[in-house]
């Protein structure tokens, strides 16, 4: 599975292949806001894992535990969570799309903040990877993104749209092509998917 191969020009592997078709098809399930994409989402960040272990960037490696225990979260809270938050229209029990008020706004900064710092400490401390830095603003950027799309909150595709323009060259440099051409096609799925998800924003209750 780990074995190279050429696909119209670019290196790569039959597990990294995989994951490439998988992620493609959970991102393309979210933008439909189908609960099947967790499935997709979980099998995805598996195949990943390995192929980011193989290439030392091991924050994006561990990440990928994380989706898998937070793709289970949010497979569940997209079916039952509308208790925590808006009802999607005519399914009383399913969430539905909206967004982050302005405490939302600073905790999602805080986390990213406060995730980056640690994990860029701990990659340069414990791993050797050569882009500490890089490797844990994105993986930290990627956390929050999983987080508020188990929300289904709006502001998920923002965080996507930076995240995956910065992956592509981080990729690219890393020699993982087909996932920089990966990642060059989640940016447009990102805007796809923030266009999509407005047309149907409960917007958030205003006080009297």
């Amino acid at each position: 599975m780990n074995d190279p191969l050429i696909l119209f020009g670019l290196h790569t592997t039959l597990f990294e292949l995989l994951a490439f078709v998988l992620s493609v098809t959970t991102v393309a399930l979210n933008i439909r806001q189908n609960h099947w994409a967790w499935l997709f989402a979980i099998v995805s960040s598996a195949a990943y894992g390995v192929v980011f272990f193989n290439s030392r960037l091991y924050g994006d490696a561990g990440l990928q535990l994380v989706f898998m225990i937070v793709s289970v979260w949010g497979w569940y809270s997209w079916l039952h969570g509308a208790a925590a938050g808006a009802p999607a229209a005519g399914r009383p029990h399913q969430l539905a799309v909206s967004t982050l008020d302005r405490a939302g706004w600073l905790a999602a900064g805080a986390g990213w903040l406060l995730s980056y710092l640690v994990l860029a400490w701990f990659l340069r401390s414990y791993t050797n990877t050569d882009v500490p830095h890089t490797d844990a603003f994105l993986t930290a950027g990627s956390l929050v993104g999983q987080v508020l799309l188990s929300r289904k909150k709006l502001e998920n595709w923002h965080a996507w749209i930076v995240v995956d323009v910065l992956y592509v060259g981080l990729y690219v440099y890393k020699g993982l092509l087909l996932t920089a051409v990966l990642y060059a096609l989640f940016v447009a799925m990102a805007v796809a998917g923030l266009l999509a998800w407005r047309r149907t924003l409960v917007p958030l209750a205003r006080p009297a």
